[in-house]
């Protein structure tokens, strides 16, 4: 037999023949179990706004806005 066979295969057969099982756990107590408040609908296209296509505004104003200024200037 394969050596990576056994290795995989002796926790399982070991963990089969446990003597002791989990015992079943009270979930009428649980925090979890607690009353939730229902998702109120929200339609997928709700916050749809149309917006039509513009022609695109002067970039080099913009540029040198933004362009750390030079030292000097």
């Amino acid at each position: 037999m394969k050596p990576s066979f056994l290795v995989a295969a002796l926790p399982l057969l070991v963990s089969g023949c446990a003597s002791t099982l989990p015992e079943v756990a009270d979930l009428a107590g649980h925090p979890d179990s607690a009353y939730a408040t229902p998702v109120a609908y929200q339609s997928p296209i709700g916050g749809y706004n149309h917006r039509v296509p513009v022609d695109p505004k002067p970039w080099r104003g913009l540029n040198d806005a933004q362009a750390p200024k030079k030292e000097g200037t």
